[in-house]
């Protein structure tokens, strides 16, 4: 089979494509034949050893898939060969057959293609989690999204609107807001023209927003808090701006607010139960027409050196897939 493979930390121009032996499923693993591999702006931090997980070479890249059941361990009970499914497994993903614990797998929606599924895993599952779990976001609620047009921010907007929040979309350009706006933000914000903090308590009349969802970091994290309203959410994503902030405390003291961490990687591994019934809800919502990844680009798997490229350089305003295999 073919994989890509990160054989030397670097820059993905050292990215290689090689022929590798299939694998052979554990007791409790299933084997995936790869239709689509999603990538992330933190695929291009792991194949250079920047990232929080630091696997050794060689790996894939691609912690999101989606593709068919190939064969299962013995101790499988919850897919068999032949079932279209979606899973996440940290990397690894990019190449045409993947070996995983059944238990990572979900469901395809019936409604939607590989590529799209594979784009679902990750910027989705980690929303859901970060809005459903860890901020109860309600009803009625306003929700900030920083970094809106990106991945797990679009997934933001969508997930707001169908969990009955007003949505705040915040980035950095017309072009990007204009897209926020077609996903159904119901207002837009510009930070690269105004003060993001005074737009925020404006558009919520001066009380603050009640959850920010910031994927973005540095400076305009401390200037969300500074709007958020009491007994706020601001619920930590990552650092997109690559600055991690130091964040004044006496403000969330002020604000009788909190400051939630989002680390959906170990949720999925420590929470697996609640991780399934969420990717059930997820896919309740796709078939229903209330999200839809959005897919930005999609190249071939051994292009996977163009596609991060892509992400390094922030051009996508979607998923960037790798195609792989039979498309059937």
């Amino acid at each position: 089979m073919k994989a890509v493979l990160c054989k030397e930390l670097g820059p993905a121009s050292k990215l290689v494509v090689e022929e590798l032996p299939p694998p052979v499923p554990g007791p409790g693993e299933a084997v995936v034949a790869v239709r689509a591999a999603g990538l992330n702006f933190f695929d291009t931090l792991i194949i250079e050893g920047k990232y929080q997980y630091k696997p050794d070479p060689p790996f894939s890249p691609a912690a999101e898939f989606a593709g068919i059941v190939k064969s299962t361990g013995s101790e499988v009970r919850q897919v068999k060969p032949g079932d279209r499914v979606m899973g996440f497994c940290g990397w690894g993903a990019a190449r045409e057959e993947v070996a995983v614990p059944a238990s990572a797998l979900a469901a395809m929606p019936p409604s939607i293609s590989f590529e799209e599924a594979a784009g679902l895993i990750v910027t989705f599952g980690t929303t859901f989690h970060a809005l459903h779990d860890r901020a109860e976001l309600r009803p009625g609620e306003t929700l900030a999204v920083l970094g809106a047009s990106g991945g797990v921010g679009q997934a933001a907007i969508e997930l707001g609107k169908a969990m009955g929040a007003r949505v705040i979309a915040c980035a950095s350009s017309e072009d990007k807001l204009a897209v926020c706006r077609l996903l159904g933000a119901d207002e837009v914000v510009n930070y690269s023209q105004v003060e993001l903090r005074d737009e925020l308590k404006r558009l919520t009349d001066g009380r603050g927003v009640d959850v920010v969802y910031d994927p973005v970091g540095g400076t305009l994290s401390e200037a969300a808090l500074r709007a958020t309203g009491w007994d706020g959410r601001f619920l930590v994503i990552g650092f997109a701006s690559g600055t991690i902030p130091k964040i004044p405390l006496n403000l969330v003291l002020l604000k009788g607010c909190a400051v939630v961490g989002v680390f959906w990687g170990d949720h999925v591994a420590r929470e697996p139960d609640k991780h399934r019934a969420n990717m059930a809800k997820l896919a309740e919502l796709c078939d229903s027409g209330q999200i839809r990844p959005r897919i930005d680009r999609v190249f071939p798997l051994e292009e996977a050196a163009a596609a991060l490229g892509v992400l390094s350089r922030r051009e996508a305003q979607g998923k960037v897939i790798l195609a792989v295999g039979n498309r059937q």
